[in-house]
Parts: structure tokens; sequence; C-alpha cells
């Protein structure tokens, strides 16, 4: 039987909006990764890390730390969903009305990789100058550049 991945990985963008903790840890492997670049602005204003260990640790950060920061209006506007066997590639821009007031948008692409029909490593990339502003105003802070395809992530 053939596990379809890009409905796998829609649906986790399903129980990722749910921020119910049940529901997303169903997706991932026990031992998944979440890499994204270091000091993005999520990371920085959360004090949380930019590479999350372990189900249990992505849980957490999406059913409990992620609408600390995001509180209402979020939105994600998908721009397609490629997929190369175990491979699974997500462009959206997200919107949303920030904790401080401030409104968020930013183009992201994630590659899911998937074992057994499990996320079992995604790496995520952004904006992270743009990032710095919506989220702390003026100029980015911490990183420069524009893009985070300077990021690396091993």
């Amino acid at each position: 039987m053939t596990i379809d991945n890009r409905a796998v990985v829609q649906a986790a963008w399903r129980a990722f909006a749910s921020h119910d903790a049940e529901q997303i840890a169903a997706f991932f492997t026990e031992d998944a990764e979440w890499l994204a670049p270091a000091g993005n602005a999520t990371a920085v204003a959360l004090d949380a890390p930019s590479h999350m260990i372990g189900r249990q640790s992505i849980t957490h950060f999406l059913a409990h730390e992620f609408s600390r920061l995001f509180v209402s209006d979020v939105a994600v506007d998908f721009r397609g969903f490629y997929v190369d066997g175990d491979r699974v590639v997500v462009e959206e821009t997200m919107t949303a009305t920030l904790a401080n007031g401030n409104t968020y948008r930013n183009d992201y692409c994630l590659i899911f990789e998937l074992r057994d029909g499990l996320i079992r490593r995604v790496r995520e990339y952004m904006d992270t100058a743009r990032g710095h502003r919506d989220v702390f105003g003026g100029g980015a802070s911490g990183r420069s550049g524009t893009d985070a395809a300077h990021a690396s992530v091993s």
C-alpha cells in the first residue's frame, strides 16, 4: 500500500491549526526534528529553540507556545505542495495578529521528510529579517540578510 505523503502533510496542517496536542503528536515520529533558522523572530520572542528534537517538544510548541505569539487571525495561504517520494515541499504565506498587536506576514518554504507515513524531519525557511521587523518593529534584529536560505541547517 502506497502512502499519500501529500495527504499526510495536508492533514498535519489541519492538526497544527487545531492546537490539540494529541492530534498533532499523531503525525510525528518519536525522534522527529524541526529545524528553523537560528535566531528567527519566533524563537527569540518565545525564548524557544530554533531546532526542536522529539515528538513531545514539537507537539508542545505547536499546541501551546505558538499561540502565545500568534494570537489571532492566523491564516495560511498555501502556494503549493510538491511531492518527491518521502519529501513534501510546502510553499505558503502566513499572516496573523501578534501578541503585541503587530500584523505578521511572511513567506515560508517547509520541507517535510516522512518515514512510514509520519513526519520525521521538517526544515523551515522564511525571510528572517522580515520576521524580525514584524515581530519587533524597526530593522532586523540579530541576523543580517533577507532570507533564510543563508541559514545553515544540518
